[in-house]
């Protein structure tokens, strides 16, 4: 799995966890999470398509 994949995983249970206890900081630290999570998948595919086949 790569590091973008866990990043928007661990967002999207803190976000959850986040929604489920009222904690508006926690939905917001899960929202951060899977946006990080998003920048980093699709600057691994760039790296990967730069170094070809």
């Amino acid at each position: 799995m790569s590091s973008g994949t866990s990043d928007q995983i661990k967002g999207r249970v803190k976000e959850a966890v986040g929604v489920l206890t009222d904690d508006q900081r926690l939905k917001d630290e899960g929202k951060v999470d899977q946006a990080t999570g998003k920048v980093k998948r699709v600057v691994e595919k760039v790296i990967d398509k730069v170094k070809g086949p």
